[in-house]
């Protein structure tokens, strides 16, 4: 198991919109994630926009990633999502992920 974090900025007009989708994240694709090995998966966000994400990946993120690509409903959820990220360009926001090194852990 790899614990995984990363960051994002959400647009801050944006934000009540995407905190009400992660209430009702498709049940599709919450299937796809635990097929894909997404384990604990959560979202802190702060006040300005400020993203972390956390989660514990079987393998490896990169194999979470991938797997991840592999599913069609992902597809569809990262461009519904897209409008809500800042300075990702064209990207879709798991094209954009960026893993954050690991500095301590303590169970």
């Amino acid at each position: 198991m790899k614990r995984v974090g990363f960051i994002f900025k959400i647009k801050e007009s944006k934000m009540d919109e995407y905190k009400k989708h992660h209430r009702e994240v498709w049940p599709e694709m919450l299937e796809a994630l635990r097929k894909n090995g997404w384990r604990n998966y959560s979202i802190f966000l702060k006040s300005d926009g400020t993203l972390f994400g956390y989660f514990e990946a079987e393998k490896s993120f990169e194999d979470s990633l991938q797997g991840m690509e592999r599913e069609e409903i992902n597809s569809k959820w990262q461009e519904f999502m897209k409008p809500y990220f800042e300075d990702i360009n064209e990207s879709r926001p798991d094209e954009s992920m960026i893993e954050l090194e690991e500095v301590f852990h303590a169970d």
